[in-house]
């Protein structure tokens, strides 16, 4: 039977649930200074701050972190925690201004901890932004090797503040390309790959010269380019491709996506299909498949907002649904 997500152990839809009735509960909001902007549920949570905004993002590695002890190299995950956080800042047209990490360890480890304070360190140079503190918890009982998170402040002024309500039918979609799998869907390859009889540091079939366990600890590209190009043109819409993959565009507007040119996936998305027998649909709705970031603007400006990025135009808005090259996603 062909492997799904959720065979793998993580049921997106059983996880929004949880997440609703989490949220559910959040009921006490203050007022003023620090009122909340936003509902939960997009990229980031924007606070009022007079003139600004101030966001607020936080995420994890993930289990990407076990596939890094198996490899014994660690001085990736801590860009893919930055990047997980500043992305999701960049989608709502945010800058990023500082962070702090949260690192939870089974035993204190120097070279482990050296190796992610240099990924962190990478990471937060790309986003232009500082490393303001953190914590570290050695936690036995309840860790395996070692957890990396982290939160994101950012700021925006009010009027800049980009959540997709401006999106309309026929607006162009830039793609980005993205580095490989980046920090999500690694339950459904961590499945496959334990399967399939390969181990991490074999050679990658497709390029000898690399091993699976170096394709899939290539980390998470950084956008700061979108931010670039928010204050340079009139962008309607942005979406970070994360977990749930092109199902992430639901969250930016009701309309639909017609991707009748997609980005080529990197070879690991074919050598992950192909090793679990995953069907397209659920490759989409689980990986980014080559495309990490969206950005939607006008016809007019597409092709000029495209080049400047490093992206390409895509596809258009259409009234709903999701597509690519025919197929139906959603």
């Amino acid at each position: 039977m062909a492997l799904t997500y959720a065979k793998s152990g993580v049921d997106i839809e059983k996880e929004n649930k949880a997440i609703a009735a989490l949220a559910k509960q959040l009921t006490y909001k203050r007022t003023g200074i620090g009122a909340p902007l936003t509902d939960v549920g997009h990229y980031a949570g924007l606070i009022d701050f007079g003139e600004y905004a101030l966001a607020l993002t936080t995420d994890g590695v993930g289990s990407k972190v076990i596939i890094a002890n198996e490899m014994k190299r660690w001085n990736t995950v801590g860009i893919d925690c930055i990047a997980m956080n500043v992305n999701d800042l960049l989608a709502m047209g945010i800058e990023p201004l500082a962070f702090v990490d949260y690192i939870a360890i089974s035993e204190p480890n120097n070279e482990i901890m050296r190796q992610i304070g240099e990924g962190l360190a990478k990471g937060a140079e790309i986003s232009r932004m500082t490393i303001v503190g953190g914590e570290t918890a050695t936690l036995p009982d309840v860790i395996k090797g070692f957890d990396l998170a982290g939160t994101c402040m950012g700021m925006v002024k009010k009027d800049r503040i980009i959540t997709g309500e401006r999106i309309q039918i026929g607006d162009a979609i830039v793609g980005l390309p993205s580095s490989g799998v980046h920090s999500n869907g690694y339950s459904l390859v961590r499945k496959i790959i334990n399967d399939s009889g390969y181990s991490y540091p074999n050679p990658f079939p497709y390029n000898t010269d690399t091993t699976i366990g170096d394709e899939l600890l290539i980390p998470t590209m950084i956008y700061m380019e979108v931010l670039d190009a928010v204050n340079r043109f009139d962008i309607h819409g942005l979406a970070h491709i994360t977990g749930s993959g092109l199902m992430k565009l639901h969250r930016v507007t009701k309309y639909g996506f017609d991707i009748n040119d997609p980005l080529p996936p990197q070879p690991i998305f074919r050598f992950l299909q192909e090793e679990g027998g995953v069907e397209d649909v659920e490759m989409y709705k689980t990986f980014n498949m080559g495309m990490g970031f969206v950005v939607v603007l006008s016809q007019d400006e597409a092709d000029e907002a495209a080049k400047m990025m490093g992206g390409k135009i895509v596809g258009e808005i259409i009234e709903e649904g999701i597509f690519v090259k025919g197929l139906e996603i959603n």
